[in-house]
């Protein structure tokens, strides 16, 4: 579930993009851009402790992207709900997952 938040994180990112075109430079775009490869490769990194830290911070540099488009305060505020919603389920379901094998006997 944290690999389709970040995906579509990265995806939001590149619309906001063609908002801030009109109004901002070439810096703001290019560090929404920065932003949105981030974002895509932090989904790839979820296998390790590091990867969630990573996409945990970017989470924050989401929000501060509404700097540069106002409307991305909300839009960023949705997706850090998400990516708490992600962290919670995927800890339940790992420990429902670990006490299930738990429970499970060997067939020797």
């Amino acid at each position: 579930m944290g690999a389709t938040v970040l995906v579509m994180e990265s995806l939001s990112v590149c619309f906001a993009l063609l908002l801030a075109m009109k109004d901002h430079g070439g810096i703001a775009l290019v560090l929404g851009g920065l932003i949105a490869i981030a974002l895509l490769l932090s989904a790839g990194l979820l296998k390790r402790r590091s990867g969630w830290i990573i996409a945990s911070i970017l989470q924050f540099v989401m929000l501060a992207f509404g700097f540069v488009v106002n409307a991305f305060f909300v839009v960023g505020g949705v997706f850090v709900g998400l990516w708490i919603a992600a962290i919670i389920i995927g800890r339940r379901g790992e420990a429902i997952r670990a006490a299930l094998m738990a429970s499970q006997t060997p067939n020797a």
